[in-house]
């Protein structure tokens, strides 16, 4: 199973890319609306999650969580209490943990990005406390992965495929795309 968070302001394209992917490789996934059942992203699409933070039990019963980017939804996230019991539950059990564009900074804020390498949306770097900042579209460091921005959600979303299901499954879904 896997979660991903989404709060008003969040990156439609970071988040809508990634969850679509994950759904045609058949990855049970579902969105969790921190700010109610419906979210609206950043450029002002709204997406009605399937569970809301109220609903979602608390377990460590999953395999990933994800946080989308994007301004404030990155914010929203970040002040929310069941993001950050997720992301402590996701940290001391080993699980996936995902965000892209200016939500690493939400990982580094809890230290989780000490020692590791990562990469976020251009001008957040000040808050990836201890991490190594890597000029990449996408970087996985152990259970993390983060992602640059939007122009990298294809990578990021194929990079968390990869890391569930496999290279192979990963490799598969990449040829259905037809990016060429």
């Amino acid at each position: 199973m896997v979660y991903m968070f989404l709060a008003n302001g969040f990156e439609e394209i970071e988040a809508l890319y990634t969850l679509d992917l994950l759904r045609r490789a058949s990855v049970e996934a579902l969105t969790v609306g921190i700010t109610g059942k419906t979210a609206e992203g950043s450029h002002g699409i709204p997406v009605v999650c399937d569970i809301t933070a109220e609903q979602l039990p608390f377990n460590d019963e999953f395999d990933m969580i994800i946080l989308p980017g994007g301004m404030p939804g990155s914010a929203n996230l970040d002040s929310s209490d069941t993001v950050d019991k997720y992301i402590k539950l996701a940290s001391d059990n080993g699980k996936l943990i995902c965000a892209i564009c200016a939500a690493p900074y939400i990982l580094g804020k809890r230290g989780l990005l000490t020692g590791k390498k990562a990469t976020c949306f251009p001008s957040f770097e000040k808050y990836l406390d201890g991490a190594e900042i890597v000029d990449a579209g996408v970087v996985k460091d152990g259970n993390i992965i983060t992602g640059r921005a939007m122009g990298s959600a294809h990578t990021f979303a194929l990079t968390i495929l990869e890391a569930l299901k496999g290279k192979e499954c990963a490799e598969e879904m990449k040829k259905t795309i037809i990016l060429k």
